[in-house]
C-alpha cells in the first residue's frame, strides 16, 4: 500500500518518527521548490507545509494519490481549501499548537516597547547611559484592544492576566466570549479606548491592508501596535507616517509585508531601513509561532485531527 507522505519544511524529528512509526514512508524535503513537489506528490497520500509553499490548483492536479493535507500552524492562505476538498483532500491546520508561543511574544514585544528595553540595551552598546530618555510607562491601568479572538488572540489575552489591565476583543465572527479577563467589544470600543492593540487575523482580501492611515488615524490617543498574524495585514507605508506622525506610540511587528529581504525593491528596503531606524519600533523575523514546545505540539494537533 502506498503511504508516502511529502514534508516541505524543517520539522522536530517527532512528526518523521511519529509518522514513520506509524507505517509511512516520509520524504523529508524541507528546502523542496515548488516544480519538485510537483514531481514528488505524484505518489505521495499525504502533505506536511508550513508558509513556505502555495499548494494550489497546479499543484494538487499533480498529485492525484493525494488524501491529506496538514499545515504546521494557523492560517490557510497558501493552500487553495475548497479545491483541495472538492478532490476529497482533507485539510487540517494547527493553530492550538503555536498559539502560547504566539500570545508570550506578542507580550514580550509589548513589554518591550513599554520599558524601552531594546532602545536602552542598542545605546549601551554604543556607551550611552540614558536614563530620562528611557523612561517606561507601566503596561498597569491600561486598554489593551486585540483585533480577531481566535486561539492565538485568546492566547494572548490570557497571557495579559496578571498586569491589572482591561482587555477589550472584537472577532467580526465570533460572539458571546466575555470571560473574566476580557471583555467582547465593538471596534468603535476600540478605537475610543485602546492604549495597546494587537492584531490576531488571518490573511484575507477582507483584511489585506486592513491597518491602513484610516486605521490607525481612528485611535483616539498615541496607541502601541503590535502585529503577529500577517505581515500584508499592515500597509507599511501608512504604519511608518502614523509612527513619524505620533498617532502611534510604537510598534511591535514579527512579521513584514514582504518577508524575502533579498527581493526588495528600493522603496521596500527604505522602508525597511526605516523601521530599523525608529527608536521605538521592535522587529523580529517571523519567530513569535516558532518556539521549541511549538514545534513539537503543531504536529501532534495536526497528526491528532488526521487520526495518524
Amino acid at each position: 500500500m502506498n503511504s508516502k507522505v511529502l514534508i516541505t519544511a524543517r520539522v522536530h524529528e517527532y512528526l518523521i518518527n511519529r509518522l514513520e512509526g506509524k507505517g509511512y514512508e516520509v520524504i523529508y524535503r524541507p528546502s523542496v521548490t515548488y516544480d519538485e513537489a510537483m514531481q514528488l506528490l505524484q505518489d505521495c497520500i499525504g502533505l506536511i507545509v508550513t508558509t513556505r509553499l502555495r499548494v494550489d490548483k497546479a499543484l494538487l492536479d499533480h498529485a492525484p494519490l493525494l488524501q491529506w493535507i496538514g499545515r504546521l500552524g494557523s492560517g490557510m492562505e497558501l493552500i487553495d481549501v475548497p479545491y483541495a476538498e472538492s478532490r476529497g483532500i482533507r485539510c487540517v491546520s494547527s493553530p492550538e499548537g503555536n498559539c502560547d508561543a504566539v500570545g508570550e511574544q506578542a507580550l514580550g514585544m509589548l513589554l518591550c516597547l513599554l520599558n524601552n528595553v531594546l532602545k536602552s540595551n542598542l545605546e549601551l552598546r554604543r556607551d550611552i547611559w540614558e536614563r530620562d530618555g528611557n523612561r517606561g510607562y507601566e503596561l498597569n491601568g491600561k486598554t489593551v484592544g486585540i483585533i480577531g479572538y481566535g486561539h492565538t488572540g485568546a492566547a494572548f489575552a490570557r497571557k495579559l492576566q496578571g498586569f491589572d489591565v482591561q482587555v477589550l476583543a472584537y472577532d467580526k465572527y465570533k460572539k458571546g466570549f466575555s470571560a473574566g479577563y476580557v471583555q467582547e467589544a465593538t471596534m468603535e470600543d476600540i478605537y475610543a479606548k485602546a492604549d495597546v492593540v494587537s492584531i490576531h487575523l488571518p490573511l484575507t482580501d477582507e483584511t489585506r491592508h486592513l491597518a491602513n492611515a484610516a486605521f490607525f488615524n481612528a485611535f483616539a490617543k498615541p496607541t502601541w501596535f503590535l502585529n503577529t498574524a500577517r505581515g500584508k495585514i499592515v500597509h507599511t507605508a501608512d504604519l511608518i507616517t502614523a509612527l513619524e506622525a505620533g498617532t502611534l506610540a510604537g510598534a511591535g511587528l514579527d512579521v513584514l509585508e514582504n518577508e524575502k529581504l533579498s527581493t526588495y525593491s528600493e522603496t521596500e528596503r527604505r522602508q525597511f531601513e526605516r523601521l530599523l531606524q525608529l527608536p521605538n519600533v521592535v522587529l523580529t523575523p517571523h519567530i513569535a509561532g516558532y518556539s521549541h514546545e511549538a514545534s513539537i505540539k503543531m504536529p501532534a494537533y495536526v497528526l491528532d485531527k488526521l487520526g495518524i
